[in-house]
């Protein structure tokens, strides 16, 4: 673990740096910070910082990892189901997410040549420390039930979907988006 701040290009760097060193080089790197806020609670400074956060530390954790990686390594980003339906309430975070998948589908195609496979998970809706803190009250109480299957998910149910990307047996697997919805279709 190195802590820090991803907003800061020389401290994800640091990261990859330290994993190289410590591990030995990486195979899989799996891009998940996350930041959010409602529309109205945007400020300048909120915008970029979930910039910085959801896309920024994105390109710069990949940028840094992608020349120790070889062929067969892979890249798993987390876009959200705010991807391909944008919830109007999280302007910033529903625009960053795009941006992950747009990511993912370029880097995918660049990456391809060298062997290193690039694929998204698009949760949602999930229940994480950031609903109860940036929702409102009555969305929290439903939180979950405009899904086929009623419920959000639990943040361990999105395991296998990672793992699966990561595997090396999906090895012909680039540049998608594995939803992970809970019945609710993501074209």
């Amino acid at each position: 673990m190195v802590a820090g701040d991803l907003q800061n290009p020389d401290h994800c760097r640091l990261v990859i740096k330290r994993a190289v060193e410590e591990l030995g080089g990486i195979d899989i790197l799996v891009n998940n910070a996350a930041h959010q806020a409602t529309f109205k609670d945007i400020s300048d400074e909120e915008w970029e910082m979930t910039f910085k956060v959801n896309i920024h530390a994105m390109f710069y954790l990949t940028k840094a990892a992608v020349p120790h990686m070889k062929p067969g390594s892979a890249i798993v980003n987390t876009a959200s189901v705010n991807s391909d339906m944008p919830n109007p309430i999280l302007l910033a975070y529903a625009t960053t997410k795009g941006a992950i998948q747009n990511f993912t589908g370029g880097l995918a195609q660049l990456l391809a040549e060298k062997g290193i496979r690039v694929n998204a998970v698009a949760p949602g809706p999930i229940w994480t420390p950031l609903i109860p803190s940036t929702m409102p009250e009555d969305a929290i109480k439903n939180f979950g039930n405009q899904v086929p299957m009623k419920r959000a998910c639990q943040p361990a149910e999105l395991s296998s979907a990672y793992v699966m990307l990561a595997d090396p047996l999906s090895s012909y697997t680039s540049g998608t988006t594995v939803a992970v919805t809970g019945g609710k279709p993501f074209i």
